[in-house]
């Protein structure tokens, strides 16, 4: 299990989680991603990109007043 905090990135994390999931983590490895929400919308986008990289979608819970966790199984 490793944590992944792309709250740095600002709304542009999608790409780098992209390439975490495909490139970085192996195959049934569960992954923690850390970002900031602003309006809400990162967050379906970001189980999207999950499903669509054909990976489960474990878990997505508000982190604090700004920021969200998901986690992820490859």
């Amino acid at each position: 299990m490793k944590r992944y905090d792309l709250r740095h990135l600002k709304e542009n994390f999608y790409d780098r989680m992209s390439v975490i999931i495909k490139e970085e983590a192996t195959p049934g490895e569960v992954l923690i991603f850390l970002f900031e929400i602003g309006d809400f919308t990162p967050i379906q986008q970001s189980a999207d990109l999950v499903k669509e990289l054909g990976c489960e979608l474990m878990n997505s819970l508000k982190f604090n007043e700004a920021d969200w966790t998901i986690v992820v199984k490859k």
